[in-house]
């Protein structure tokens, strides 16, 4: 049996019992924890409870499926992620691969920033379009991928979530004033006011945790706001209900003149 679990979207609390009883009745538990980490907690506090052989696996690992899936083949195994499980391309990879070899598998959902963000910024969630990701540039290499999908999106009145580089190996995580800068640049390059300045943004940290913070405004007024630490998310919104308009005054601090139109 090969299980899929997400572990949710802050720490080892959120995990559900389902997860909880799977895990303990498994060989071995194995995590992945490039893709997003538990920022509010410790796995290794939940892996001490239940007392199972634990192993954090590299990204190539994932990627080459053959640690895993051979595992499965002959023991009872769990996949852990943070966030939801099958979210990310590698870990579908990994579930095809296995039903293909004729495993057992079962897939134990956890909470995910996909529903989190709409939920915590008062937008709705079937109004969301492409979701992107804001990359940490280097040398050569500074896509316009993100500025791309915004303006599909905004074209279509839709908003768009996106995510924010993780180097987890580095301990390094955007925060969304880089990623404002990131797209700002863009800009600068472009000129298609897809992200002018009075661009109305929504930045978000710590969701899943007791005290999320969720604050939006104007592009240039959002990039000097404090989120704090990681993890961090944006939203930038389409065309708004009037509710959503509400939602935004009194969820993320947006100034309401900001949003007259649509109130």
């Amino acid at each position: 049996m090969l299980y899929f679990i997400g572990l949710g979207l802050f720490s080892e609390d959120d995990l559900s019992v389902k997860a909880l009883n799977a895990l303990k009745s498994v060989d071995c538990v194995y995590a992945e924890f490039y893709t997003a980490r538990l920022m509010g907690g410790d796995i290794n506090n939940l892996m001490d409870e239940i007392d199972v052989d634990f192993i954090e696996l590299k990204r190539e690992d994932v990627e080459d499926n053959n640690i895993v899936i051979k595992e499965a083949m002959n023991k009872d195994i769990a996949f852990v992620t943070a966030g939801d499980s099958l979210m990310a391309t590698t870990h579908a990879d990994l579930y095809v691969e296995a039903k293909n070899r004729g495993i057992d598998t079962c897939v134990i959902h956890g909470s995910s920033i996909f529903s989190a963000a709409p939920g915590l910024s008062g937008l709705q969630g079937y109004k969301f379009g492409k979701t992107t990701t804001v990359p940490f540039p280097d040398e050569g290499f500074f896509p316009h991928s993100p500025y791309d999908a915004i303006k599909l999106n905004s074209d279509n009145g839709l908003h768009t979530l996106v995510l924010l580089d993780i180097q987890a190996h580095r301990d390094r995580y955007m925060t969304v004033n880089e990623a404002i800068d990131y797209l700002r640049r863009i800009e600068s390059e472009r000129n298609e006011g897809v992200f002018s300045d009075d661009r109305i943004v929504v930045g978000i940290a710590h969701a899943g945790s007791d005290e999320p913070i969720v604050y939006g405004g104007k592009v240039c007024d959002v990039l000097e706001h404090d989120f704090g630490g990681p993890l961090h998310c944006m939203i930038v919104p389409g065309d708004l209900h009037f509710m959503e308009a509400e939602a935004l005054i009194t969820l993320a601090d947006v100034d309401k003149e900001l949003l007259e139109e649509y109130l």
